[in-house]
């Protein structure tokens, strides 16, 4: 587990990261969202021992990193897939990761079977590509067998075969128990890979829930209903949007089904069952995950454009993250 306690970061005025409290559990993929700028970089850098904080504390399994003796064995991590010496090959940097943690030399050959990189294992690092790099990085983080995964931006660089490879193989790690904490740009492919959902603005918790309840509880979130009699229809209409922040909509081109937003399934079929109105159709949509994310980092963004959904119409430039 990983766990933050009032965990902040200062630089000078800034205020990066700004009192962080929660607890990254095993057993499942904890996707990190934010702006950038937000501050998910430098709360895995604190995890990782990589910068103190100003204030609070960082923890894996009740320590501070610089407190694990083997750290490749507890806490394997991919934060800069480029950071590696460029002459090296890949087994050779691998082995020095492993000779400084007590890790047998078999293991980086293991790791290189897994990452798909065991044929290229003695060409040098300096001349793959960028997602040949991510895999040497992964590679990396695995190379301990830990029980903690961190792994910032995995996705970049790779075709989409790398992409579902990375998806199936942190799902994995975590179905075996291991905490995975995952941060990516690509939302599509996060809200197929993540359990839990995390998401930071200028630095401050946004929101701490699982992926299902993140998506439901958006305002792009509908319940589709489907009413086969007009007149009932219309009553339907006419009663949901009595209540204050609720809209009910015909989809599409149908005259006999509505997206209701504002409501529940659950509170929509009452309603109908207390009309008396028969329902052909009642279940819930819910939001992309980028419609869900947008919506609540709306006003966290460092960065503004004229005519974003931050909503002054200017440019602006928010707090560092």
């Amino acid at each position: 587990m990983i766990t933050l306690r009032r965990l902040t970061k200062r630089y000078g005025d800034t205020v990066a990261v700004d009192g962080l409290t929660l607890d990254i559990e095993e057993g499942r993929v904890t996707g990190f969202l934010g702006p950038n700028g937000a501050g998910k970089s430098t709360t895995m850098r604190m995890v990782l021992g990589l910068d103190h904080p100003t204030t609070g504390e960082a923890l894996i399994g009740g320590r501070p990193y610089a407190a694990i003796r083997h750290p490749l064995r507890e806490v394997g991590a991919l934060l800069d897939a480029k950071a590696l010496h460029p002459a090296r090959s890949a087994r050779g940097h691998l082995i020095a990761q492993a000779r400084s943690n007590g890790i047998p030399t078999r293991r980086v050959d293991e790791v290189l079977e897994t990452v798909g990189l065991a044929k290229v294992a003695r060409r040098r690092a300096g001349s793959f590509s960028l997602g040949m790099h991510q895999r040497l990085g992964v590679a990396g983080a695995l190379l301990g067998d830990p029980q903690v995964l961190v792994l910032d931006e995995p996705v970049n660089g790779l075709d989409p075969d790398g992409v579902r490879w990375i998806r199936e193989l942190v799902r994995a790690q975590a179905a075996q128990g291991r905490t995975v904490l995952l941060s990516s740009h690509l939302m599509s492919e996060m809200q197929l890979t993540a359990d839990q959902l995390v998401v930071i603005g200028r630095g401050r918790l946004l929101a701490n829930t699982t992926m299902a309840e993140f998506l439901t509880r958006s305002a792009s979130a509908s319940v589709r209903v489907r009413v086969p009699e007009p007149s009932e229809l219309r009553t339907l209409i006419d009663h949901l949007t009595s209540y204050a922040g609720v809209t009910a909509e015909p989809v599409g081109g149908e005259r006999d089904e509505i997206a209701v937003r504002g409501l529940t399934t659950g509170e929509v079929g009452d309603l109908a069952h207390r009309l008396g109105i028969r329902l052909h159709r009642l279940d819930g949509v819910p939001a992309s995950l980028e419609q869900a994310y947008m919506e609540l980092t709306a006003h966290s963004l460092e960065y503004g454009v004229a005519g974003n959904a931050a909503g002054d119409g200017e440019p602006h430039r928010k707090s560092r993250g």
